[in-house]
């Protein structure tokens, strides 16, 4: 390969840490209170409200059903009016983002599921609120499984993130599409393919190495 495509590689992979721990951050600060909320209005929990916790699994379904190609072209007016763009790093957060984050929430509630509800029932006749009973009992009760999980949904992420150089995104997807696919340069298709893999496996051992700490603390 020429320098200037080893170059291109760099960038690349910059390009897609960029987009995916960004889109992941933002994906855990809407999706984390989506999946409580899923969790904590189940009927028979402890805020549970059978019309509310309908609308909010509703609406994570309808957005997890979507595949995400589809997706990324219907969000097109969308992330323009949000990044001024539809192509490149920066507009292809915008669908990373909104797909990911149903993903997240139900991740988040099947996390939460695996609470015993002997522990909420001991945390509500020691008189805490739904509030302390989410932060201080249920959270840290199943932090091994949701750290677990958001390596899962990293890779996840990752994944999208090369499907966005479908329309024009950046990444290694684009370069992997425009390069190896479109030029038949397979030696340059095969790179950005083993670097994606091992971009994942760095990211699901530290996910592991993180869950395993949590358990025995």
């Amino acid at each position: 390969m020429s320098k200037e495509i080893v170059d291109l590689i760099v960038t690349g992979i910059f390009q897609t840490l960029l987009m995916t721990v960004i889109s992941t951050v933002i994906a855990y600060i809407i999706g984390l209170p989506y999946g409580i909320l899923l969790k904590i209005t189940t009927p028979g929990d402890i805020l549970g409200n059978r019309v509310v916790h309908g609308i909010l699994g509703f609406i994570a379904n309808v957005f997890r059903s979507i595949p995400f190609l589809i997706l990324l072209v219907f969000l097109i007016p969308f992330t323009r009016m949000i990044t001024g763009t539809s192509i490149g790093t920066t507009a292809s957060i915008v669908p990373l983002t909104v797909g990911a984050i149903p993903i997240v929430a139900r991740m988040v509630e099947a996390s939460l599921n695996e609470i015993s509800p002997g522990i909420v029932e001991a945390a509500t006749s020691m008189g805490a609120s739904p509030f302390e009973i989410v932060i201080h009992f249920m959270i840290p009760e199943c932090l091994p499984s949701l750290l677990s999980g958001a390596a899962i949904n990293i890779a996840t992420i990752l994944g999208y993130s090369a499907m966005a150089g479908c329309i024009g995104g950046g990444g290694l997807g684009a370069i992997a599409l425009n390069y190896g696919y479109y030029r038949y340069q397979q030696d340059v298709l095969w790179v950005t393919v083993l670097i994606l893999i091992i971009i994942v496996e760095i990211f699901q051992e530290g996910g592991t190495l993180l869950t395993k700490k949590t358990r025995k603390a």
